[in-house]
C-alpha cells in the first residue's frame, strides 16, 4: 500500500504556492530557500518535511493565535486555550504533554531560540503584523536544535519590502476584540528598517479570560557589502492574562463558558514584561565566496507574574549566542556542503513566592530561590551527493549539555543542581526524481531533556523530597524513521490544475523513558514510566484549481499508543498504588485531524482585487488521561468559517478592508485538554460563533 501511494504520487505531483505580501511572484518548491534546517537550501533538497508560510496567506485571517496563522500544514496539531495566544503546539506527539506553554518543538524568531534553555517557550511576543514569513520544519531535528524532537517553527521579520511604507493596521471582533497598531518599514536600497507597534484588549469569550498585550517589534539590516550582512532585532511586550482554568465533565455540561471557581477566587493570571535584543552578522569569504560564516549574539529580560495557590514573581535575565560555518567545496565533479556550529544560553534569576490573597501579592514570603538553566550545544552536517544531481546522503549530529541549578535562599541545605547531556546523531537520503520531486528517508535519535517545572522534588523521591531538583528525573529518549515524498508539476498546457503540490510522510518514533505526570496527595509531578510507539501519516495538498481559484488541504493520522506504561500514584501516607496502562492511547492526541481552505481572487486590475475564503477543520475524538476512560473521552468536532475582503490601491495608498466569521454553525467542542488531572478538570471549550473584521491602511512613499 505505502508503494502504490509513492507511485500515485509521483505521477501527480504539484507545486507549492508561496507568495510574499510586498512581492506576489509565484515561487517554485525548487526556488523556495528555507533556513530553518541550519542551512539555506532549497525546499526540493531538503529531506525532512518542511513547510513556508507567507503573511499573505494569513493577512486577512483572526491572528490572535498561531492556530489561526499556521493553517493546513500537516502533521501540525494546534490546540488553542482561550481565543489568544496562549496554544498548545504539538508534531508527531511531541508537546501534547505540556499543560501551559510550548514544549517538545524548538519556537524561533528570526534564527534567536523564544523557547528557553530547558525547551519551554511562550510565544506573546510575536505580534503577527510583524511577521513576513514561518518556516515550519517538522520531525525529530534533536540533531541540529536543543530540545526539538518534535521539529522547530522560525518566525521571520518583515524586512524585505521595495519601498518605504507606514502602515495603520486595526482589527475587532466579538468578545470586545480591538487590535490597533501601526508598522513603519524604511528601504534605503542597501539599508532596511522596520517596526510595529500594536495594542491589542480582548475580554474573551469565557468569563475570567480578559487579556491586554502591549507590543514593539523591530528590524535593522545592512548590506554592508555583496556579501556582508549586519542586523539588528529587538522587541518589548508589556501583558496580562486571565486564566478560567479547565472544567470538569458536570461544569462543562452546565456551562463550558464559565471559570473553574477555584481559579476565579484566586484570579488566576499570568503578567509579562520582557523584552530581548540580539545582533546577527554574516559574511561569505573565499575566492569563489564557498565559505559563509555567520556570529549572533543577545540578550533578554523577563518579569512575569503567576498566580495561583501562591502569587509568584520570576525576575530572569539571559545571554546567549550562536554560530554557524557552512562551506561548499567540489569534490571530484560533484559539490559538498560541509556545515558546523553551536549555540550557548544562559538564563538566570530568582523566584519569590508570596501568599496569595485574591489575586493580590501577600507580604507573607513563603519561598524564595535562585534558578539558573543554561545549555550549551555543538552540531554537524554534511550533504554528500552519491549520484550527482539525484542521490544526497545527509550525516548530522548535535551534543547538548543542559544544566539546572536551584538554590533555596531560605533553607540552603535544598540546593541541589541536574546535568543532562547526550550526542543525538540522524541520517538521511534524498533522491531526487526530477527538479521538482524527492523522495527521502531518514533514521535518527532524539533528546529531550525534562523542563525546569518537571523537576519539582516530591516527598517519596529517593532523597526524600529533601533536595529542590527531583534526583530521578531523567531525559526521554526517541528513536525515528521516516520515509517521505515532496513534488511539484507545473501544467502550463491546461487551464486546470495549473500548479499542484503534494507531500506525504509516514513516520515512526520509539519513544524510552517518557515522561508523564503522576499524584502525589493531589499534586503534579513528573517520573519516567513509558515506552511508546508513535506511528502516522501526514498528507498535504496545494492546488491552482483554475485561475484565481485555489485548494489546501492537510490531514493527519496519529496512532500512538503506550507499549509499556505503570501508571503511579502516592498518598499523603506514602501509599503506593500502581495501576497498568499499556496499551493505551496517550490523551489530547486526535486520530484524525484534517483542515482545509477554499479561495477565490478576482482582480480588477494587477493591484486591485476581492477575495472570499471558506475554511474548514476536523478533529477527531481524544482521551483527557493515560487511563482512558471512554465516558470522559471528548467528542469529535466540525468548523467552518469563511473571509471576504478587498485589496485595492489607489495611487500611493493601499487598502486591505476583510471581515470574517468563525465557528459557522456554533459549535459547541473541546478545543484543549488539560491531560491527567486529578481533579478530573480536564476541558476547556474553544470559542462559540464570533465575528470579525480588519482595516489596514498603507501608504508607500515613491523614493
Amino acid at each position: 500500500m505505502k508503494k502504490l501511494l509513492l507511485i500515485i504520487l509521483i505521477l501527480i505531483s504539484g507545486r507549492l504556492l508561496a507568495q510574499d505580501e510586498a512581492d506576489t511572484t509565484d515561487y517554485e518548491t525548487d526556488e523556495v530557500i528555507i533556513t530553518a534546517t541550519r542551512t539555506e537550501q532549497k525546499l526540493i533538497d531538503i529531506p525532512f518535511s518542511v513547510q513556508r508560510v507567507t503573511q499573505s496567506e494569513w493577512k486577512s485571517s483572526r491572528r490572535m493565535g498561531v492556530n489561526e496563522v499556521l493553517t493546513n500544514i500537516p502533521g501540525l496539531i494546534l490546540q488553542p486555550r482561550y481565543g489568544n495566544h496562549d496554544v498548545r503546539v504539538a508534531i508527531r506527539g511531541f508537546g501534547t504533554r505540556s499543560n501551559t506553554g510550548i514544549r517538545g518543538v524548538r519556537i524561533l524568531l528570526d534564527g534567536i531560540p523564544e523557547s528557553e534553555p530547558d525547551g519551554q517557550t511562550r510565544i506573546e511576543a510575536i505580534d503577527f503584523s510583524a511577521i513576513s514569513k514561518i518556516e515550519v520544519a517538522k520531525g525529530n531535528l534533536s540533531s541540529l536544535y536543543t530540545n526539538a524532537p518534535g521539529g522547530v517553527i522560525n518566525f521571520m521579520t518583515d524586512k524585505y519590502f521595495p519601498r518605504t511604507f507606514v502602515m495603520s493596521d486595526n482589527e475587532f471582533g466579538e468578545y470586545d476584540l480591538r487590535k490597533n497598531g501601526i508598522k513603519v518599514g524604511l528601504n534605503g536600497g542597501n539599508e532596511r528598517f522596520m517596526a510595529t507597534y500594536s495594542y491589542q484588549n480582548y475580554r474573551g469569550y469565557r468569563i475570567h479570560s480578559n487579556e491586554y498585550q502591549t507590543r514593539f517589534n523591530t528590524a535593522y539590516e545592512n548590506d554592508i557589502s555583496a556579501y556582508s550582512k549586519l542586523s539588528i532585532y529587538g522587541y518589548y511586550v508589556n501583558g496580562m492574562l486571565k486564566l478560567p482554568g479547565s472544567l470538569n465533565l458536570k461544569q462543562w455540561n452546565t456551562d463550558d463558558l464559565a471559570a473553574n471557581p477555584r481559579d476565579l477566587s484566586r484570579d488566576a493570571k499570568r503578567i509579562s514584561n520582557k523584552g530581548r535584543i540580539g545582533i546577527t552578522y554574516n559574511t561569505s569569504f573565499g575566492k569563489t565566496k564557498n565559505n559563509f560564516i555567520e556570529f549572533t549574539g543577545y540578550g533578554t529580560i523577563k518579569a512575569l507574574q503567576r498566580t495561583a495557590a501562591t502569587y509568584r514573581v520570576f525576575t530572569r535575565y539571559g545571554l546567549g549566542s550562536s554560530f554557524r560555518f557552512i562551506n561548499k567545496s567540489k569534490i571530484g565533479d560533484r559539490e559538498n556542503e560541509f556545515s558546523v556550529g553551536g549555540d550557548m544560553y544562559y538564563q538566570t534569576g530568582p523566584v519569590s513566592e508570596f501568599n496569595n490573597i485574591g489575586g493580590i501579592k501577600g507580604d507573607d514570603l513563603e519561598a524564595l530561590s535562585d534558578e539558573t538553566l543554561s545549555n550549551v550545544g555543538f552540531y554537524f552536517l554534511d550533504q554528500i551527493p552519491l549520484i550527482k544531481n539525484q542521490l544526497y546522503f545527509l550525516v548530522t549530529g548535535r551534543y547538548d549539555r543542559v544544566i539546572t541549578d536551584a538554590k533555596d535562599l531560605i533553607a540552603s541545605f535544598k540546593d541541589t543542581s541536574r546535568l543532562f547531556d547526550q550526542f543525538t546523531p540522524k541520517f538521511a537520503l534524498n533522491f531526487k526524481v526530477n527538479p521538482r520531486m524527492s523522495i527521502y528517508g531518514s533514521f535518527g535519535f532524539g533528546f529531550d531533556s525534562p523542563a525546569n517545572n518537571e523537576l519539582d522534588n516530591y516527598p517519596f523521591s529517593s532523597d526524600g523530597g529533601l533536595k529542590m531538583i527531583n534526583p530521578d528525573l531523567n531525559p526521554q529518549k526517541s528513536t525515528n524513521f521516516e520515509l517521505g515524498y515532496k513534488g511539484e508539476i507545473i501544467n502550463k498546457k491546461s487551464n486546470v490544475f495549473t500548479n499542484t503540490f503534494i507531500e506525504l510522510t509516514l513516520f515512526q518514533t520509539k519513544l524510552d523513558d517518557a515522561i508523564v505526570p503522576f499524584t502525589v496527595d493531589g499534586d503534579v509531578y513528573y517520573r519516567n514510566a513509558a515506552t511508546v510507539d508513535r506511528k502516522g501519516v501526514e498528507f498535504g495538498l496545494n492546488t491552482k484549481i483554475v485561475k484565481g481559484l485555489d485548494f489546501k488541504t492537510a490531514y493527519t493520522y496519529s496512532n500512538f499508543k503506550y507499549d509499556s506504561y505503570t501508571a503511579r500514584s502516592v498518598s499523603a501516607k506514602g501509599e503506593i498504588t500502581d495501576v497498568d496502562y499499556s496499551g493505551n492511547t496517550e490523551p489530547a492526541n486526535p486520530e484524525n485531524y484534517f483542515t482545509s481552505e477554499l479561495s477565490y481572487t478576482y482582480n480588477f486590475t494587477p493591484l486591485n482585487s476581492v477575495f472570499i475564503r471558506g475554511n474548514s477543520l476536523y478533529c477527531g475524538s481524544m482521551y483527557v488521561n493515560d487511563k482512558n476512560v471512554d465516558s470522559l473521552k471528548t467528542s469529535d468536532y466540525f468548523l467552518t468559517g469563511f473571509q471576504l475582503g478587498a485589496d485595492l490601491t489607489v495611487k500611493d495608498f493601499r487598502f486591505l478592508a476583510y471581515a470574517g466569521l468563525n465557528n459557522l454553525f456554533d459549535k459547541k467542542y473541546v478545543a484543549f485538554i488539560q491531560i491527567n488531572s486529578d481533579r478530573q478538570e480536564f476541558y476547556e471549550s474553544g470559542p462559540r460563533r464570533n465575528f470579525f473584521c480588519g482595516l489596514n491602511v498603507s501608504y508607500i512613499f515613491n523614493k
